[in-house]
C-alpha cells in the first residue's frame, strides 16, 4: 500500500470500489433491517426496565399462556408452537434462496409459499392468543386482572409490532412466489420487485428478512415468555 496521503486515497478507493458490487436491494434491505433491530431492542429494554421497576407484581405468564388439553393446562404449549413454526419457516426460506441460486423456478416458488403458510399459520394463532386474552382473561393494554397494568400495553406493543412484520413478510412471499413462478425474473419482466434478468436476488432479499423476523421473535420468546 502507498504510503502517506496516497495510502489514504488508495484505501477508500477500494472500499468505494467493493461496494459498488453490492446489489442496492440487499444494501437497501440491511439498512431497513438494521433501524428495526433500533426499534425493536427500544421495545425490549423498555419492557425489561418496566418489568424491573414496577412495583406491583408481574403476572404469571406461563399460567396466563397456558391451554388446557384434556383439563390439564400446558404452560406455553401455544407459544412453543409457534416458535417452532417460525423455526421451521427460516428452513424453507433458505431452501428457497438456495433453489433460486439454482434458478430453479417451481422449487423456488413452492418454498416460498410454503413459508408463506407457515407465516400465516404463526399470524393466525398469535390472533387466537389476542382474543383468548382479551375476551376470557380481560387483559387491556390499559390494565389486566393478573398483576402490574403495564403488562397488557407491552405485550401488545411488542407482539403486534412483530405480527405485523410477519403479515407484511407472507404478503411479499406470495407477490414473489408468483414473479417466479411465472418466470418474471427469468425473463426481466419489468413492474414492481423486479431484479436483473436471470437473477434471483429478490429472493435472498426476502430471505433476509424473513430470518429477522424469526431472530426478533427468539428474543420476544425468551425475554418476554420465559423470563
Amino acid at each position: 500500500m502507498p504510503e502517506g496521503m496516497k495510502g489514504v486515497v488508495s484505501d477508500w478507493a477500494s472500499d468505494q470500489r467493493a461496494f459498488k458490487g453490492v446489489p442496492w436491494g440487499k444494501a437497501m434491505m440491511w439498512i431497513f433491517l438494521l433501524s428495526d433491530t433500533f426499534i425493536f431492542s427500544c421495545f425490549l429494554i423498555s419492557y425489561m426496565t418496566v418489568r424491573m421497576t414496577t412495583t406491583v407484581a408481574w403476572p404469571p405468564v406461563s399460567e396466563i399462556f397456558a391451554l388446557s388439553f384434556g383439563g390439564e393446562p400446558i404452560p406455553l404449549i401455544l407459544i412453543a408452537i409457534m416458535t417452532f413454526i417460525l423455526i421451521t419457516s427460516s428452513g424453507t426460506m433458505a431452501m428457497a434462496v438456495r433453489f433460486g441460486y439454482q434458478r430453479n423456478r417451481k422449487m423456488t416458488a413452492i418454498l416460498l409459499v410454503v413459508t408463506a403458510i407457515f407465516g400465516a399459520s404463526f399470524v393466525g394463532m398469535q390472533v387466537f392468543e389476542w382474543t383468548k386474552l382479551i375476551v376470557e382473561e380481560g387483559v387491556r393494554p390499559w390494565g389486566n386482572p393478573f398483576g402490574a397494568a403495564q403488562f397488557g400495553s407491552v405485550f401488545f406493543m411488542i407482539t403486534g409490532f412483530h405480527g405485523f412484520h410477519v403479515s407484511v413478510g407472507v404478503i411479499f412471499l406470495l407477490i414473489v412466489a408468483r414473479k417466479v413462478y411465472r418466470g418474471d425474473y427469468d425473463n426481466g419482466t419489468k413492474g414492481f420487485f423486479t431484479s436483473r434478468p436471470g437473477s434471483y436476488e429478490i429472493v435472498e432479499t426476502m430471505g433476509l428478512y424473513w430470518h429477522f423476523v424469526d431472530l426478533v421473535w427468539i428474543f420476544i420468546f425468551a425475554f418476554f415468555y420465559l423470563w
